[in-house]
């Protein structure tokens, strides 16, 4: 057993947080609403949070009560199922007013998006109706110390009708905030399967003991699981995501785009205002404002041309995931969702890491002082964009476009 009182921890949940009614929101433009609406409240604390080092509950609580947790549940079970367009626009808003509070659902959507092809009828109908009804899904999959990403030695094993569950997740962005927690774990054949735990099961520990510099408030710690008794009816047998081709990863990589679109947005935003309210004009510039600066003018054109063009290809990936969905997904099709997100990804990584350092440059010395706080952009963007290599994006379309190679089938492409 594990000595939790040993461990090095600001915070060790296992009880569920409140199950609080959701709004049910209908479509895409009440999404895009809704999302605006909790922007302008989530924004007004985002620095002193991140400095703080403040979970975002209440923010969260907000944004569950808004109805957006639900946006992506198919309509045949209820949900308004916006479009991937609709859904990369919600995460750039809220990321642009608080990227934590951006990232911490972002597991949500896309393991939502995985059980269509997944779970059981009985399980889609239990999962979708618990989110609509305000219920938040955390991340219990990637663990420290394995060969990669997608070694994975927490087992489940059977014990008579029910199942036991052991091991040790870290990297768990939204399990803290939770009321299931799905875990990736090896059954006794062998195969992967994703197994839902409500919050409050015993065994079932979350632990916040996430130190990274950027992100600072996504309480992206460890899951410990100690003989956690679970039911077969919450085991989702994932392996069979891998039987057919599908857009699982891409769907995931366009929320991580769009979180640093959202992040990019936010950094160019306010280096605008603080040019204008706060920095002094070079001497050599010989004018009145700073913002009057021709360098400085053309460095905020360059960063704007910049965003926009991420943001173009954000679209556009989102358009061709709506259209690739609507019809039976083959390997060609599959793989050109995964390039055009991976086209997006490139830019977004790119611009994120520009414009939060650019600030700087175009802002003068004083945007450096603790009491703005405005290195969290660069910190927040550093940390996020390193969620997969952007290297290996620009081999994979230089691949498909060069020598029609299909990438890799992952939530990583």
């Amino acid at each position: 057993m594990t000595d939790l009182n040993a461990l090095s921890v600001q915070h060790t949940l296992d009880v569920a947080p409140p199950l609080l009614p959701a709004n049910l929101l209908r479509n895409d433009a009440d999404a895009i609403a809704a999302a605006h609406e909790l922007a302008a409240v989530v924004r007004t604390h985002a620095a002193t949070r991140d400095r703080e080092r403040q979970l975002p509950w209440s923010e969260i609580e907000l944004f569950t009560r808004s109805g957006l947790g639900g946006i992506s549940v198919p309509r045949i079970y209820g949900g308004p199922q916006v479009s991937f367009v609709t859904l990369a626009e919600v995460f750039a808003i809220l990321s642009a007013a608080d990227p934590a509070v951006g990232q911490i659902p972002q597991n949500h959507f896309g393991i939502l998006n995985s059980l269509i092809g997944s779970a059981s009828e009985a399980q889609k109908q239990t999962l979708f109706a618990s989110v609509l009804g305000g219920a938040r899904i955390g991340n219990g999959g990637p663990e420290r110390g394995t060969k990669n990403t997608l070694d994975i030695r927490t087992r489940l094993t059977a014990d008579g009708d029910q199942f036991l569950l052991n091991g040790r997740k870290f990297y768990s962005t939204g399990a803290l905030f939770a009321h299931w927690v799905a875990i990736k774990a090896i059954n006794d054949d062998g195969k992967q399967v994703l197994v839902f735990v409500p919050r409050g099961t015993p065994g079932l520990y979350i632990i916040d003991d996430w130190s990274g510099f950027g992100q600072r408030t996504t309480a992206s710690g460890s899951v410990l699981l100690e003989n956690v008794r679970v039911s077969g009816e919450l085991v989702v047998d994932n392996w069979k995501l891998g039987l057919a081709p599908n857009i699982q990863g891409a769907v995931s990589q366009l929320i991580q785009a769009a979180i640093d679109a959202g992040i990019a947005r936010e950094a160019i935003d306010e280096g605008i205002r603080f040019v204008r309210e706060r920095s002094r004009p070079w001497i050599d510039a010989n004018v009145e404002r700073a913002s009057d600066d021709p360098y400085v003018i053309a460095d905020i054109g360059k960063l704007k041309l910049e965003l926009h063009a991420a943001e173009a290809l954000l679209r556009r990936a989102g358009r061709v995931l709506d259209e690739i969905a609507a019809e039976p997904i083959d390997e060609h099709s599959a793989a050109r969702a995964s390039i055009v997100v991976a086209e997006a990804k490139v830019l977004t990584t790119q611009v994120a890491l520009l414009a939060s350092e650019k600030l700087f440059e175009l802002s003068g010395s004083r945007a450096t002082l603790a009491e703005f706080n405005l290195d969290r952009h660069w910190r927040n963007a550093r940390v996020h964009t390193l969620h997969d290599p952007v290297r290996w994006k620009v081999h994979a379309v230089g691949a498909w476009h060069l020598n029609g190679a299909l990438p890799a089938r992952h939530s990583w492409i």
